[in-house]
């Protein structure tokens, strides 16, 4: 628990329902869909779409989605993968030729939206209300305006010159050729009209129709390969989540394209280390530790995974306490080891994660993004859509695991969790903030298993993260100065991060009590809330 004399936030507790996101009116919109008769899945999908108007830099209706669900609080988890897909034109060779090294963050970059197919199987497959209900929320904020948060200003001011770059940009985001202010309202009428294309029409609202014509246009008009084949042919799938046992949790991922078996080998590496709990996770030992061990694991992370449908990822092997122990073993306490090599893939960015739990235990853990702040920053000039990025996480190398190919998926970085014991599902999570998304899986469940933080204080506690491209360590300043000169004396470079180190939601599940309790990251705008 928490010194209540300091400034933070304490764990929420609920008994019904509860919602956890990075932004008030959503984690508020998905209580009141609870309320309303709905359950996780609904929530979840109605909070998403909130966030896809009220937090526009980090995530949108032309991103991509992942989700695990556990039907009433049980173990068999259900995953699905809502990443898109490259144009079927896009080859390696038409790249080449054209003399391109890598995807840059243009219109290449944009994979076709998998997050509107994807929440409509969810819905059709696992929701209670009517899709038109869940989506009137978003619609409304979209069409009469919410005001614009700390965080998400910050966001803004980010990528102010991107905003300004691009004339459906600047038309959409900018107010009077400024960044609009903390407390100020905003609208996107374009944006609202889409939505309620979708609440009517469903997924052939976006990827056939006017719509899609739109997108495509635009894309075709900037050099993009896209056609509207690409878009009407999009379709999610079911996938066997993957899973390894940390103490007495089973933890679980989806698989690749995405980043889960990264989390979860480093889960499978420090649970070989000793833990001292009276010192707490904020030593220098410690974070040398995670640093190493992170180091290590985004080099498998790099040469390994990719779309499995275009080739074999070893993630039995990768998971394997054999492998885990080879990392273990390559960790030289009294210095930092050399930087992995070979990272041809773009950093980090942005995302969105919800998790709601219903009043009968449905549980869904829910994530969606456009990767950078803004995508590709490019928008649909007709349609108000947000197009993502995604396509970076190609590779143009030739036999590349990641190489670009038609109809193939990138490597992807978002990833939501959760963890069952004893045939129930005791916790639903996950953690925003591009590829420390698996090393911050293990950040918080370590924090919070084996050191014993609440809920609220394993998401407060300092970060840091080793960029697997440069060799330098992110660390907040948080973290004590005597702790970051030890870290400098082992040979470390650390650097002040450019924004606060990711962002996360968790609900626990205590089914003896009856409660449930959540956190929410206070690095965001948002909270948790039950009822």
């Amino acid at each position: 628990m928490r010194d209540l004399e300091l400034p933070g936030r304490s764990p929420v507790h609920a008994t019904n329902g509860m919602a956890a996101t990075s932004h008030a009116l959503a984690t508020q919109t998905a209580v009141q869909i609870l309320q309303a008769g709905g359950n996780a899945m609904d929530a979840a999908i109605a909070a998403c779409a909130v966030q896809c108007v009220v937090e526009p830099g980090s995530t949108g209706i032309g991103g991509d989605n992942f989700c695990l669900y556990s039907p009433k609080g049980g173990d068999k988890i259900v995953a699905f993968n809502g990443s898109g897909k490259a144009p079927a034109a896009a080859t390696g060779d038409w790249y080449r030729e054209r003399g391109y090294k890598a995807i840059g963050r243009d219109v290449h970059a944009v994979t076709v939206p998998g997050a509107v197919d994807a929440w409509c199987q969810l819905h059709r497959d696992h929701g209670k209300l009517p899709f038109a209900d869940i989506l009137a929320p978003a619609i409304a904020y979209a069409r009469d305006g919410y005001p614009i948060s700390s965080r998400v200003h910050e966001d803004f001011k980010d990528e102010e010159e991107i905003l300004r770059a691009e004339p459906t940009l600047a038309e959409t985001f900018l107010v009077n050729g400024e960044v609009p202010a903390v407390g100020t309202r905003h609208s996107q009428p374009k944006l609202a009209a889409t939505l309620q294309k979708i609440a009517e029409g469903g997924r052939d609202a976006f990827y056939k129709g006017a719509v899609a014509e739109d997108m495509v246009n635009y894309l075709r008009s900037k050099g993009g390969l896209h056609t509207l084949e690409d878009f009407a042919n999009v379709s999610g799938d079911y996938v066997e989540p993957i899973s390894t046992k940390f103490r007495d949790l089973t933890v679980w991922e989806c698989p690749p394209n995405g980043q889960g078996v990264i989390a979860l080998m480093l889960l499978n590496v420090m649970q070989g280390m000793d833990v001292d709990k009276s010192a707490g996770p904020i030593t220098a030992d410690r974070i040398h530790q995670e640093i190493e061990a992170g180091r290590k694991a985004y080099r498998a992370r790099s040469l390994y995974l990719s779309d499995p449908q275009f080739g074999r990822v070893p993630v039995e092997e990768l998971l394997s306490d054999e492998y885990a122990a080879t990392i273990r073993d390559a960790i030289d306490m009294k210095k930092a080891g050399d930087p992995p090599q070979d990272l041809a893939l773009p950093p980090h960015k942005d995302t969105v994660y919800i998790t709601v739990v219903d009043k009968d235990r449905n549980a869904c853990s829910f994530i969606n993004t456009v990767f950078y702040g803004f995508g590709a920053g490019l928008m649909a000039p007709e349609s108000g859509v947000l197009l993502q990025n995604r396509g970076m996480g190609f590779s143009l190398e030739e036999g590349h695991p990641n190489e670009i190919a038609p109809n193939k998926r990138p490597l992807h970085t978002i990833i939501p969790g959760m963890a069952t014991k004893d045939g129930r599902t005791v916790l639903s999570f996950g953690v925003m903030g591009g590829e420390y998304q698996a090393f911050g899986h293990m950040q918080f469940l370590t924090r919070y298993i084996d050191y014993g933080l609440d809920i609220q204080e394993a998401m407060d506690a300092p970060r840091f993260m080793p960029d697997p491209f440069s060799g330098t360590v992110e660390i907040e300043d948080t973290v004590p100065q005597a702790i970051r000169d030890e870290l400098t004396a082992r040979g470390h470079r650390l650097e002040k991060p450019g924004k606060p180190i990711g962002g996360s939601q968790a609900i626990y599940i205590d089914w003896e009590q009856g409660v449930l309790t959540g956190g929410s990251e206070p690095r965001k705008d948002g909270c948790a809330l039950g009822y």
